[in-house]
């Protein structure tokens, strides 16, 4: 079975103890992305998928196994899920008795691809799972931020390579002037 991992965010410049056998490669499902989960360990506000948010580009990379419950481990340690949370990964194909991600599944037949696993974090803020920021929220939190925390945040932003256009990282920009960073890409193999 090969097995690939989608990302969108900080999983392309920290995998941590997800082991990648390829490079990324552009090209991933697009997928509906927004600057909205506040990281309970940093402080970012992190990428995830957002209902009614408007589809980006995402990127994949073949991991380093054939096994698909070891991907869904290497993922589910490198975001610090519990594994009370197994919806929290998202996979095709559907493991615990869940949906399928008709979008995904297209995809994935068009690369060939065996199975793929991703971040399904919610959003959240004010300690919330679930809770979406409105855009004001999410500027206000992140214009709040001083010192480290703020070089943090900001960083996650700029590193998010430029293409990821959501809604809020147009705010961002406008209001802040983080805009991506003149080194943020991804090393894709073409």
């Amino acid at each position: 079975m090969n097995i690939a991992v989608i990302a969108w965010g900080s999983l392309l410049w920290k995998p941590g103890p997800v082991k990648l056998a390829s490079h990324w490669h552009p090209g991933g499902p697009p997928l509906p992305l927004e600057f909205a989960r506040v990281s309970e360990d940093t402080p970012e506000l992190a990428l995830v998928l957002s209902e009614g948010a408007t589809p980006c580009p995402t990127y994949w990379a073949w991991l380093d196994t054939r096994d698909l419950q070891e991907a869904r481990a290497m993922l589910r340690e490198r975001e610090k899920i519990t594994p009370s949370r197994p919806d929290w990964i998202g996979t095709v194909p559907a493991i615990d008795g869940g949906g399928t991600d008709e979008g995904i599944a297209a995809w994935m037949r068009a690369r060939h691809i065996d199975a793929v696993v991703w971040t399904a974090l919610p959003p959240r803020f004010e300690g919330r799972d679930g809770r979406m920021p409105s855009p004001r929220e999410a500027l206000e939190w992140l214009d709040q931020r001083t010192g480290e925390d703020r070089l943090a945040a900001e960083r996650y932003v700029r590193r998010t390579p430029a293409h990821v256009d959501t809604a809020y990282r147009r705010l961002i920009e406008a209001r802040l002037g983080w805009h991506a960073a003149a080194d943020a890409h991804v090393t894709c193999m073409r």
